[in-house]
């Protein structure tokens, strides 16, 4: 149980003083409690400070954010400071984060299996979020696996800990960040966290998610007698070197004390490897020439879209134009090791997305003027009822598409109908025309 409260305890929102009643105690850190609370009926989570950490400096920063707002709704963000009669210090509240939610570190130990989608997805909404953040002026200075939270089944992505933000380039004392994340530049000594920096940190979260590995720790790391500070600062910031650097075999995985590292790489496309490799080489040394949130986001939706099923063992594999140019034929699954048959798919623009049983079509897909839009679905992948065998694409938008075939005859197809899947087809979405692939 906590120190500072007792279930039934009650302290005061600071704008409107509600009284928000204490009732279960959650768990503590370096900074403080956190608590759950009772807001006029609604489930809350209270942060109280130790009184250390209460300082001036907090306490502005704190109504800096509440100010601000959250820049979406991914952010359990400080909503109001919080006061107590007979107890020193002050909190603040925010909202609760549902028990579907898991830590990273839940999937670094393998008690959760996601599927691929849903680290997509999760990697998609991260990336997302920090740009928005980072639009707004601000740093998060501690972007770690400790500090965000997903549900397995869907990808839905919380980010928590929102108190220790901070304008960016702004000079403070205060939170560098988590060891591993931390860019070689804040190991060193020679920078504080900025959005250059939260850059980096979200290059070694999404590592960490998609490969289950950290993009340093290769045979250098086993070389290491005693992971002490001066050893750490060395493999994270003075001589930093990426486990897959092209031109650098020497800090390779091995296999016995690696193997995540060696069995997930390969399984990705090539588009998303590259991506990292720049992240992780150039990306080391040049802040400035860090993988951008936007790039990032870009790829976790390309990366979804690739997704395509076993037809021997279900496992999810990915669709690599890429590597199928160059060896001129699909890599075996990754699962099972059987010859993969590529589903029909959709090229819409420079998009290829592959039409499983379970795809959908998003705004997004269809009209560039709806960027990353998946607030509802506009297609989807349906049987036919009289004839199982046969897949189409139902319209679920509110526009009329129309349909080309290959002898150039056309159709139209109202919202709530569908288009059997046959190649060559070509779809007027409205926006964009998009063309089935077999």
């Amino acid at each position: 149980m906590g120190e500072i409260f007792k279930p039934g305890d009650v302290v005061l929102t600071e704008t409107s003083q509600l009284p928000c009643k204490v009732e279960l105690f959650l768990g503590g850190g370096g900074q403080g409690e956190v608590y759950k609370a009772d807001l006029g009926g609604k489930k809350v989570a209270l942060k109280w400070y130790f009184p250390s950490q209460a300082t001036p400096q907090q306490r502005a920063a704190l109504e800096t954010l509440v100010k601000m707002g959250a820049p979406n709704d991914k952010f359990l963000w400080p909503l109001d400071l919080t006061l107590a009669e007979n107890v020193p210090g002050f909190g603040y509240y925010m909202s609760l984060r549902e028990p579907r939610f898991k830590g990273i570190v839940d999937l670094m130990k393998r008690r959760i299996e996601p599927t691929f989608r849903a680290l997509a997805k999760a990697g998609f909404i991260l990336a997302d979020s920090y740009l928005q953040l980072h639009a707004k002026g601000l740093c998060y200075r501690d972007i770690s696996f400790g500090n965000v939270f997903f549900d397995p089944d869907t990808g839905d992505t919380l980010i928590c800990d929102n108190d220790n933000v901070a304008v960016d380039k702004r000079q403070q004392v205060g939170v560098l960040g988590t060891p591993r994340f931390m860019a070689p530049e804040v190991v060193r000594g020679e920078a504080l966290p900025s959005t250059q920096t939260d850059l980096y940190s979200l290059a070694v979260l999404l590592f960490y998610m998609l490969i289950v590995h950290h993009p340093l720790e290769g045979k250098r790391e086993t070389a290491i007698k005693c992971l002490d500070l001066p050893a750490m600062n060395q493999l994270y910031g003075t001589d930093p070197l990426f486990i897959f650097d092209p031109n650098d075999d020497s800090n390779r995985p091995l296999r016995g004390y690696h193997d995540n590292a060696l069995d997930f790489w390969p399984i990705y496309p090539q588009f998303l490897r590259e991506l990292f490799t720049r992240a992780f080489t150039v990306g080391l040394k040049d802040p400035q020439a860090r993988v951008r949130e936007s790039e990032w986001r870009g790829a976790m939706t390309q990366l979804q879209d690739a997704i395509f099923y076993c037809a021997q063992c279900g496992a999810e594999n990915f669709y690599d134009g890429d590597a199928l140019r160059t060896a001129g034929k699909l890599s075996p699954c990754w699962s099972c090791g059987s010859e993969l048959l590529l589903p029909p798919r959709i090229r819409i623009g420079k998009q290829l997305v592959m039409l499983n049983h379970d795809t959908q079509l998003f705004p997004h897909h269809v009209d560039d003027s709806r960027l990353y839009d998946f607030s509802a679905p506009i297609a989807e992948i349906v049987r036919n009822p009289q004839n199982p065998n046969i897949w189409g694409l139902k319209n679920l938008s509110t526009q009329k598409w129309v349909i080309t075939r290959q002898d150039a005859s056309t159709q139209d197809v109202e919202p709530g109908r569908s288009v059997t899947l046959q190649t060559g087809i070509r779809i007027n979405f409205g926006a964009k025309e998009g063309e089935i692939r077999g």
